[in-house]
């Protein structure tokens, strides 16, 4: 049995009942969480290790205790909730979604390092409601891809909060995002101006800017701790020093074969490691893609188009991959792909031959790796935060329903609260036009 509050109590006859569950639930999504909770009877799937049958997990003040069976030994003072039947696993990590209306780089200037997502993103959109019903706790918000640099991503928690800081979540280099690249037609303008015409152009572009960056980072060396001799601060240089230090990730669009080879090009020259997005070509190029030790992020859609660039999908990429020893995490790319439809992505490059292992990991912890974020989110083990879901049923089984999503031992989502289901099963009349920003490709080629 699940713990469910009332939108309304009804009678007095309820009240005493009802204050009596909810002094023993205190703190649980009110005050805190002052007391362990203890999960039982469920499937669990950790990712660290092997599923357990019948397994039991602790949480307290938002963090993991324990994981483990039926004899996991349970605080005396905990809340039991009963899971039997259930399936438990870690909050989905979306590593690519455009939510928020993050917007990006304008049409100034085809490279935007400076720019920031945060600076734009609504903390209150309903949309970030779609992504609470399918499961995700974590998200990478990109700006768009019409740019070669639409500038800095974000990585948020699905927390309630009225300010963008309420949402932000520091990764283990000390940053809370990374920055969003892009080549092959989107960023290609046709028309004479700051935009690249060819591929070619594109690269060149990128590379030149990295050089004034190694430019500007020798100014800076020489300088020392002589603050007369440092250059004038220039805030499109200092993201792309943090990325070619390792600090910063890079967040690379990229789709056909040789574009995706282009950005691997590109990150072994001036010394960063990218995480490829969407890779639709990936299939044809796993090896290299393995052998260069950098992950994909790759989306999964039921009919590929839109562009002709992405007409080489294939729902076997995951597979591919997976093969080759590469590291694959998933995205959705909302509104591309509904956040709401997360789980089901991977189900799909599990029936084109992904094993179920490295499909659950990848709309986990590999994804939280894209964001170096493993220390703290991806999987159910001790010390990490309490972010987890609970099904009604196989992860991969096309019946099966997310019915809570929890975030740091706070209950987020509740499929039983009328108020939240309306966000798994409405449409766009759901959503309140003030509060709601959906990511369109309009005008992107």
């Amino acid at each position: 049995m699940f713990v469910h509050y009332p939108s309304k109590l009804c009678t007095t006859s309820m009240l005493k009942p009802l204050l009596t569950i909810l002094s023993l639930l205190a703190g649980i999504s009110i005050y805190g969480q002052e007391k362990p909770m203890a999960f039982k009877g469920a499937l669990i799937y950790t990712v660290a290790g092997p599923p357990i049958q019948n397994g039991t997990i602790i949480i307290h003040k938002g963090k993991i205790v324990s994981t483990g069976g039926s004899d996991t030994k349970i605080p005396s003072n905990a809340v039991i909730i009963d899971a039997t039947g259930k399936v438990i696993m870690p909050g989905l990590v979306d590593s690519h979604s455009h939510l928020g209306g993050p917007e990006g780089g304008d049409a100034s200037a085809a490279l935007n390092p400076e720019a920031r997502a945060m600076d734009a993103i609504n903390p209150t959109s309903d949309g970030f409601k779609k992504a609470l019903a399918g499961g995700i706790t974590t998200i990478n918000v990109m700006p768009g891809s019409g740019h070669l640099m639409s500038g800095q991503t974000v990585y948020i928690k699905m927390r309630e909060g009225k300010i963008i800081e309420d949402l932000l979540i520091t990764n283990e280099k000390g940053l809370y995002g990374g920055l969003k690249m892009a080549n092959g037609t989107n960023p290609m303008r046709t028309t004479p101006g700051n935009f690249p015409g060819t591929r070619a152009k594109s690269a060149a572009m990128m590379r030149e800017l990295f050089t004034k960056a190694l430019e500007y980072k020798s100014k800076t060396d020489k300088a020392g701790s002589d603050i007369s001799k440092m250059p004038e601060r220039d805030l499109r240089m200092e993201p792309l020093l943090e990325v070619m230090s390792g600090k910063r990730v890079v967040h690379f669009h990229t789709h056909l074969a040789n574009d995706i080879l282009t950005a691997i090009r590109l990150g072994k020259e001036f010394g960063f490691k990218p995480v490829l997005h969407h890779v639709s070509e990936g299939w044809k190029v796993a090896k290299e893609i393995a052998e260069a030790g950098v992950a994909s992020s790759i989306i999964t859609i039921d009919a590929p188009g839109g562009k002709m660039e992405a007409m080489g999908l294939s729902l076997e990429t995951g597979a591919a991959l997976e093969r080759e020893g590469a590291a694959v995490g998933f995205h959705t790319d909302d509104g591309i792909t509904d956040s709401r439809l997360f789980i089901r992505g991977a189900a799909l490059m599990v029936r084109e031959g992904m094993s179920r292992e490295k499909a659950i990991e990848a709309l986990t912890l590999a994804g939280a790796r894209m964001m170096d974020l493993g220390s703290r989110v991806g999987s159910l083990e001790k010390g990490k935060d309490a972010d987890f879901i609970i099904l009604n049923g196989d992860p991969f089984s096309t019946y099966s329903k997310v019915e809570q999503t929890w975030v740091e031992g706070i209950k987020r989502w509740d499929i039983l609260n009328p108020k939240d289901k309306a966000f798994l099963t409405g449409g766009y009349d759901v959503y309140s036009p003030i509060r709601s920003e959906f990511h369109h490709h309009a005008g992107e080629q």
